[in-house]
């Protein structure tokens, strides 16, 4: 039981290994059991028509076929506006008993009539109608599919289950990478004790069987303990991320069991795998070792890792160029610059030992202490490559992950700014109708009353364009067009439906590659580059927001951009549940800018009934008829609509640079506890040659320093690499290109680094002077 007295014996140089095991399981246990509780929405019961015991609903999917393979299939997709249900159908209803209306809307109807009597009226009522309208009866539990937004709770889980699952991955990676670094520097420091063994007569396979031992204890014990932490930090987790906001309130965590198995079992493989990776060098240790008396390190890059190094390095340069030069788009979304940053962090800190030494020759330090510093740092590459190595991977992801999310937010930031061409904004949740529109027949579909005018159910068009200083004022509402693309995929636009096109184009500054956007009219549309057909002139078979399907002629193209460039329609083209949401104001010449500005903002204010912008936080006065009308300036509705990065997305990346923070400073301690306690002979040297107490501690502090400074370098290096990268693709795309560095977030990671890992060694020797 070899294992076991060295356990003994190394327990302190083993310990920051076993903290980073357990905190790597606590945390995958934890972020498991959330990813337990998001898989499934929990069943709500009905709300809208809880006291209708049948709801008839109108067609609210798309379902068409698609190619699969030498098949035929079908892909359905929910409508943007749901059919209304039918006139004739109603008055059948109404027949049956008492029927529930949603105030003006008739997607839905609650009837208190029996289900077989329900059931046969819509029966006939289909039967007399044309093929393919549909009409839903529900009853029980499937009455809640009426309720706005059914699918709202499953759709709030996307997120938890996207930052649950990146925040598992992170922490799995950098564990792995911890504890492997430790397992290696404890090869390191331990090469005359391996010598010593081979001298006195262990093969290599006993010196590899040891060390996998050693590794196998440590990792069961820590996960048993990175257990029982998970299962007490999943419910804090929870609570804090419903307190962020990321999470619904009514998120909690589970009793799901499976999580604790696969956070055992990664923490053990995790701690096995490092080992063995250590231990494979440890076994080429051969007799001679046992008495080298220099302390200069040789050989610490073997041509196997050099390889690894370079071949990591060369596919994570490579990926990033194809990005770039096929799908640029793909460098904006999340998953991608969450986990694509990791190659080449991977690669560099395995690289670390070649480029450490070049790093140090090109520093100048003053003094003797100074040299002392890079010649000792120099001299002893694994020690200095052990320390920088944690702080890359914090810096990098620092600098990459929240960079990457700020670039790409002020990015299209700046892209919305530069399509606003009104000076205010009107909005509110129901600004009326985009559009008049009649029933074909019993469940037919809606078809417009001629070209869309003015609102005339509400006047609130009128209203704001007769304010004194209003030049023109174009009303739009959000819509959705279906298009099927290469005969196999049903792709979903969002889309912008406007009333007067050339209204709408005098107060937008659209960024338009082909065509004029004023050519919009009822048989037309207006698409971005994003679409497979995109020539002007060219017709395309789309379905509209509420499932008519419909052949428009492409008038303009707009630029791929940062995705926000979707389709725009005519209000004819939106749908019988279309409604305005917003009217953009263009103010006359005189009164575009300064105190003429803001007295023709007071004036629609009160002429509309709205409140100030002010971020939504405002008294935001309803209108004539109840209706909650806001006025905002362009900038304070862009600043509301479009903030260069979204608290929950950034408050989810500062978790994430936590973790990887904390274990840093646990790989930094335990690396530099460890370097200083085999280091007594050489600071007696030191001490003997005349240097005081004072400076043994400054050359220690300054060689942490140093050390967190190559890391820091290096970690900058990845992350200028990403976000140029990054904006390269930007301006592929024809959006604003620019790079937004963290210097904050990385100036924190470097200076709590530096802070740790001085301080620690200060202690360290503190600690050697005692004894």
């Amino acid at each position: 039981m070899m294992f076991l007295a060295s356990l003994r014996t190394r327990w302190a140089g083993l310990l920051g290994a076993f903290v980073a095991v357990a905190l790597g399981v606590a945390l995958i246990a934890a972020m498991g059991l959330g990813l337990a509780s998001t898989f499934s929405a929990p069943e709500r019961e009905p709300v809208r028509f809880a006291a209708s015991p049948v709801v008839v609903m109108g067609q609210n999917t798309l379902t068409v076929p698609v190619r699969r393979g030498p098949d035929t299939g079908h892909v359905t997709k929910p409508l943007a506006h749901p059919q209304p249900v039918d006139i004739e159908l109603l008055r059948e209803l109404r027949r049956l008993g008492p029927v529930q209306l949603d105030g003006a809307k008739r997607d839905a109807v609650g009837v208190n009539a029996p289900v077989e009597d329900v059931r046969e009226v819509v029966r006939e009522a289909v039967g007399a109608a044309r093929a393919g309208v549909r009409v839903q009866v529900l009853t029980g539990d499937d009455r809640r599919l009426a309720d706005p937004e059914p699918g709202r709770d499953a759709e709030a889980l996307v997120a938890v289950n996207s930052f649950l699952g990146t925040a598992g991955g992170v922490s799995a990676f950098v564990s792995v990478f911890v504890t492997a670094s430790t397992f290696a520097f404890v090869v390191a420091l331990r090469r005359r004790e391996f010598g010593l063994l081979r001298m006195a007569g262990a093969t290599p396979g006993q010196v590899r069987r040891m060390l996998l031992a050693e590794a196998l204890a440590v990792g069961v014990a820590a996960s048993g303990v990175g257990c029982v932490l998970g299962a007490w930090g999943a419910p804090v987790l929870a609570r804090a991320l419903v307190d962020a906001e990321i999470a619904p309130e009514w998120f909690g965590v589970g009793g799901a069991v499976w999580p604790f198995h696969l956070a055992f079992w990664v923490g053990v493989s995790v701690a096995f795998t490092g080992a063995w990776i250590a231990s494979r060098r440890a076994g080429r240790i051969g007799p001679v070792e046992a008495l080298r008396d220099a302390s200069v390190d040789t050989g610490v890059m073997p041509w196997s890792r050099r390889i690894v190094g370079g071949v990591l390095l060369a596919v994570g340069v490579g990926m990033l160029g194809w990005t770039v030069w096929t799908d640029p788009s793909a460098l904006l979304k999340r998953k991608t610059y969450t986990t694509q940053p990791m190659i080449l962090i991977i690669a560099l800190a395995a690289l670390t030992p070649l480029l450490v030494r070049p790093a140090l020759r090109a520093v100048r330090l003053p003094g003797a202490v100074g040299l002392l510093v890079r010649e000792n740092s120099a001299a002893s590459v694994r020690r200095t490559a052990a320390v920088a190595a944690p702080v890359l991977v914090t810096v990098a992801l620092a600098g990459s992950l929240l960079g990457s999310a700020e670039t790409v937010g002020e990015a299209r930031a700046a892209e919305a700014r530069g399509r606003m061409g009104a000076e205010l904004v009107v909005t509110g949740d129901d600004l009326g109708p985009l559009g008049p529109l009649e029933p074909l027949g019993p469940l037919g579909p809606l078809r417009p009353l001629g070209k869309a005018g003015p609102l005339e159910k509400t006047g609130l068009l009128e209203k704001v364009g007769g304010v004194d200083g209003v030049a023109v004022a174009a009303s739009s509402g959000s819509t959705a067009v279906f298009v099927r693309e290469e005969g196999t995929a049903l792709i979903r636009s969002d889309a912008r439906a406007v009333s007067d096109a050339s209204a709408f184009a005098s107060v937008s500054r659209l960024p338009v590659v082909a065509g004029d956007v004023r050519d919009l009219d009822d048989r037309s549309i207006v698409v971005n580059e994003e679409w497979e057909r995109r020539r002007v002139g060219e017709r395309v078979d789309v379905w509209l927001g509420d499932g008519r399907p419909a052949r428009l002629r492409i008038v303009a193209v707009l630029a791929r951009g940062t995705g926000d460039s979707g389709a725009y329609v005519t209000a004819a083209n939106a749908g019988a549940g279309a409604r305005v949401d917003r009217i953009d104001v263009g103010l006359r010449e005189g009164a575009a800018a300064g105190a003429e500005r803001e007295e023709a903002a007071g004036a629609l204010r009160a002429r509309v009934g709205g409140g100030d912008g002010g971020g939504g936080d405002g008294d935001g006065g309803g209108g004539d008829d109840g209706r909650d009308v806001r006025v905002w300036s362009a900038e304070e509705w862009l600043a509301d609509t479009h903030p260069a990065t979204k608290p929950q997305t950034r408050l989810g990346l500062m978790v994430l640079l936590g973790i990887a923070l904390v274990y840093t400073v646990i790989s930094l301690a335990g690396t530099l506890l460890m370097a200083t306690s085999v280091r007594g002979p050489e600071l007696r040297s030191l001490r003997m040659a005349g240097a005081t107490w004072g400076q043994v501690r400054l050359v220690i502090a300054g060689e942490a320093l140093l050390a967190v400074a190559v890391g820091t370098a290096l970690g900058l290096a990845v992350t200028l690499l990403n976000l140029g990268t990054l904006s390269a693709g930007l301006a592929r795309l024809s959006a604003p290109a620019g790079v937004a560095v963290p210097w904050g977030m990385v100036g924190v990671a470097a200076g709590v680094c530096a802070v740790v890992g001085a301080g620690v060694g200060v202690a360290g020797v503190m600690g050697l002077r005692r004894r």
